[in-house]
């Protein structure tokens, strides 16, 4: 043997010639396997860090009541390497260690709404999502005359044959869901007919419980057509990142992405921002300037649709339905934290409310879904500022001419319905009794499938 010394199981030390076929005999040391495995692993846990990811501190944070809103940070690298005694030596980046990245991963779910998109996309952004994640697939494509969902599931059911990854998919319109919202009395997210409501953020609302039923303390969600996994597992190892910067259990993170591409002219273009992007970042930073009287460019992620919440904020939230749900987020933290109007819950205003806005490195490449949508898109986002109980009078006036003006815009493809728009909300899932209805769900429940061992 070459080593002088070997340290085994009690705290005894014996030289080289030591008889250590008698040692093992006696329980002092198992094999020399497991000591060298023991050294190894305390040599890297406390001399060198496999770090994941490097990201700025927020350089500006603007406050109000018990909400802070930090700055735009920047992912500086996006696999370290090897480093040692990094987290002692820099005061402006954070860097975050495999082993702290993947414990909140497990505590992670990712919602993936879905309706209709191509296979081959949402395939896509399944790769992307780290294997310790929980991924919550909410479906509301068509049944007929091509049933979309069962080619959803299938898909589903044979990538996960060579993944071993934990999924669930569910139909929106499945009567189990339907069943379980009328018995826990959550009428919010029925329509007049009692079934569950068309719209993303129903299908996020769906998603959210099913993460609660599971017992993750954060959700994220994802769009399902994303080109890019890669870009997919940035996003996601941003929210880890975010949540573990955090210093309150109710944190809001949310991706800024650093370009936008389009085809323009046969050639590429890197566009920063979208125009509904611009839009809504406008208002929801007017909004801000009025209350505060100092006016801000701080917001810059309203319609950020890639974004997460740790599970005590997103319990306590209602959220605004269809193309709204995503700067209705900032509207509703306003109005429950910001001061202004008394809070429902002394517990949050306690801790406070933390907004992270972090940049990607990866561009964001997705389905382009034409002008009305866009049309729809902007119209539902000003709606969402302009009904906000404390918006002051002078946006709220700017709003409605412009709103008016969407309204009676032919592009919309709708019947003018001006300033008048209303959209529904839905009420805080905090007390609906998810683990009394769990067992039930998945019994009812005809379109619930689960792969990867969950259960």
């Amino acid at each position: 043997m070459n080593f002088d010394w070997i340290i085994f199981e009690p705290d005894v030390r014996v030289s080289e010639e030591a008889d250590l076929d008698s040692l093992i005999e006696v329980g002092h040391i198992k094999t020399i396997t497991s000591i060298l495995a023991t050294l190894l692993h305390n040599f890297f846990k406390t001399y060198i860090y496999t770090l994941i990811v490097k990201i700025d501190f927020p350089r500006h944070t603007e406050r109000l009541g018990a909400i802070s809103i930090h700055s735009i940070q920047k992912i500086y690298e996006l696999d370290s390497g090897k480093s040692k005694g990094f987290q002692d030596s820099h005061q402006t980046v954070r860097a975050f260690d495999y082993d702290e990245i993947s414990n909140i991963l497990h505590d992670l779910a990712i919602v993936v709404p879905i309706k209709g998109d191509k296979l081959k996309l949402l395939e896509g952004v399944l790769s992307g999502i780290p294997n310790e994640c929980l991924v919550i697939v909410v479906s509301n494509s068509p049944r007929s005359p091509v049933d979309r969902f069962m080619m959803e599931v299938e898909m589903i059911r044979q990538y996960s044959r060579f993944v071993d990854k934990k999924v669930a998919i569910v139909h929106q319109k499945d009567p189990g869901l339907v069943d379980f919202f009328k018995k826990a009395s959550y009428d919010s997210i029925l329509d007049t007919d009692g079934n569950i409501r068309d719209g993303k953020a129903e299908g996020m609302v769906i998603g959210l419980i099913l993460a609660k039923m599971y017992h993750k303390d954060y959700v994220g969600f994802i769009d399902s057509d994303n080109y890019i996994p890669g870009a997919v597992n940035e996003y996601v190892k941003i929210f880890a990142a975010g949540f573990g910067m955090s210093s309150t259990p109710y944190c809001n993170i949310r991706i800024s992405w650093v370009y936008k591409p389009k085809i323009r002219d046969n050639s590429l273009q890197f566009a920063k921002w979208g125009r509904i992007s611009e839009a809504t970042n406008k208002h929801l930073n007017t909004y801000l300037s009025y209350i505060t009287g100092f006016e801000t460019e701080i917001i810059k992620t309203g319609n950020s649709g890639e974004h997460a919440l740790s599970m005590p904020l997103a319990e306590r939230m209602h959220f605004s339905s269809r193309y709204s749900v995503e700067p209705y987020e900032y509207i509703d933290i306003f109005e429950k934290f910001g001061g202004l109007l008394p809070s429902a819950y002394p517990e949050v205003m306690e801790k406070g409310v933390e907004i992270f806005q972090i940049e990607t490195r990866n561009p964001h490449f997705h389905e382009d879904r034409g002008s009305v949508h866009l049309q729809e898109m902007l119209q539902a986002s000003l709606s969402c500022i302009y009904n906000s109980q404390i918006c002051p009078p002078p946006l709220s006036e700017e709003l409605r001419e412009q709103l008016e003006k969407l309204g009676n815009s032919e592009s919309t493809g709708k019947k003018s319905r001006g300033a008048n728009v209303k959209l529904c909300k839905m009420e805080p899932i905090k007390g609906i009794p998810v683990e009394d209805l769990a067992d039930e769900l998945k019994r009812n429940s005809i379109t619930f499938y689960k792969y990867g061992g969950l259960k």
